[in-house]
C-alpha cells in the first residue's frame, strides 16, 4: 500500500471514532488491519479490527437447545396444572401466636412483680417494725399484694352476715 492509502485508512478511522462509518467503510478496516504490515502508528488499532476474527466461538447452542427449553417449560406447565390441597391450620395452630404473647406477658409481669418484692422488701420490714402490719399494706409500692390481703382481712373481721333464724314459710 502506497502513503495514500493509509491517508485513507486515517480518514476511515476519523469517521469510525465519530460514528459516520457505513459497513462497508467498517469492512474496509478489517480488512487493512487483518494483514501482517501494518504501520506502526497504525498498530494499536489491529487488535480492534481482528477480534473477531481471532475470537473462537465457544459459547454456541446445540441443536436439541430449543427441545430442552420446550420440555422444562412444559414440566413447569404440568406442576402447576396440578391440584394442591390447602394447608388446614387447627384451631391450636392458629393460635400459637397468641398462647406466645401471652406467656410472655406473664413472665414480663411475674418477673416484674419479683423485682418490686426484691427492691421493696428491706422497706416493708422497717415500716413493719415501727407502725404496724396495717401501715405496711397501704404503704407498699406493689398495690396489688397490699389490697388483696387487707380485703381478705377486713372481709372476715367485719362481717355483717346476721344469723338468720328459720321462720314459718306459707306455702300455697
Amino acid at each position: 500500500m502506497t502513503i495514500m492509502d493509509y491517508k485513507y485508512i486515517k480518514q476511515l478511522l476519523d469517521r469510525y471514532w465519530k460514528g459516520v462509518t457505513t459497513l462497508e467503510e467498517e469492512e474496509i478496516l478489517r480488512a487493512f488491519f487483518s494483514q501482517e504490515d501494518v504501520p506502526v502508528e497504525l498498530k494499536p488499532y489491529q487488535t480492534l479490527f481482528t477480534y473477531e476474527q481471532n475470537e473462537t466461538k465457544e459459547d454456541v447452542l446445540d441443536e436439541d437447545f430449543d427441545q430442552k427449553i420446550m420440555s422444562v417449560i412444559e414440566m413447569e406447565k404440568k406442576e402447576e396444572n396440578k391440584v394442591r390441597k390447602p394447608h388446614i391450620l387447627s384451631i391450636t395452630q392458629s393460635l400459637k401466636p397468641l398462647f406466645k404473647a401471652a406467656a410472655v406477658v406473664a413472665i414480663f409481669l411475674t418477673l416484674g412483680n419479683a423485682a418490686q418484692v426484691a427492691f421493696n422488701g428491706d422497706d416493708d420490714q422497717s415500716t413493719a417494725d415501727t407502725a404496724g402490719t396495717e401501715q405496711q399494706l397501704h404503704q407498699g409500692a406493689s398495690v396489688a399484694m397490699g389490697d388483696s390481703a387487707s380485703e381478705v382481712m377486713d372481709s372476715l373481721q367485719h362481717s355483717s352476715i346476721e344469723q338468720v333464724t328459720p321462720s314459718a314459710t306459707i306455702i300455697k
